[in-house]
C-alpha cells in the first residue's frame, strides 16, 4: 500500500506521539521535504534535534519531542498565497493571531508565514503548527 501524502502522514505521527506523551518519534519515509519542515520547526523551538537515519530503503528520521507541539498538520490542497493573504489563513488555520506558524514553500525556500510577509513573498501553504 502506498502513502497518499507522506508529510500529512508525518505531521499526524508527530502530532500523536505528541499528544500520548513519548519523547522520541520515528517519521518514515523520509524525505527532503519533511526534512525541511522539522528543520524550520527546530528553528521556532517545537521539536528538538532530528537525525536522518538510513535504512536501505527510503530513509528514517528520528525526532526529539520537546512538549511544545499542540497540533501539527499539513494543508491540504496547497493553496497559493499572495502576500496579502496571510491573514485570512491565519484565521483559518492558527487559533490566535501571533501563535503558531504557517509552514510556506516560497521561491527562496521554505520558511514561516511572518518571514515571508517581512520579504514581500508569496508562496504556497504547506503545513501548520502551534
Amino acid at each position: 500500500m502506498s502513502l497518499m501524502d507522506p508529510l500529512a502522514n508525518a505531521l499526524n505521527h508527530i502530532s500523536n506521539c505528541e499528544g500520548v506523551g513519548k519523547s522520541v518519534a520515528y517519521v518514515k519515509p523520509a524525505s527532503k521535504l519533511i526534512g525541511r519542515v522539522l528543520n524550520v520547526m527546530q528553528d521556532h523551538g517545537y521539536i528538538g534535534n532530528f537525525e536522518y537515519i538510513e535504512d536501505g530503503r527510503a530513509g528514517i528520521y528520528k525526532v526529539e519531542l520537546i512538549g511544545q507541539i499542540n497540533k501539527c498538520g499539513a494543508v491540504k490542497p496547497r493553496y497559493a498565497v499572495k502576500k496579502q493573504e496571510f491573514e485570512k489563513f491565519e484565521k483559518r488555520y492558527l487559533p490566535a493571531k501571533g501563535f503558531g506558524l504557517l509552514i510556506v514553500s516560497t521561491p527562496k525556500g521554505l520558511m514561516t508565514h511572518d518571514e515571508a510577509k517581512n520579504q514581500g513573498l508569496g508562496g504556497r501553504l504547506i503545513s501548520y503548527v502551534f
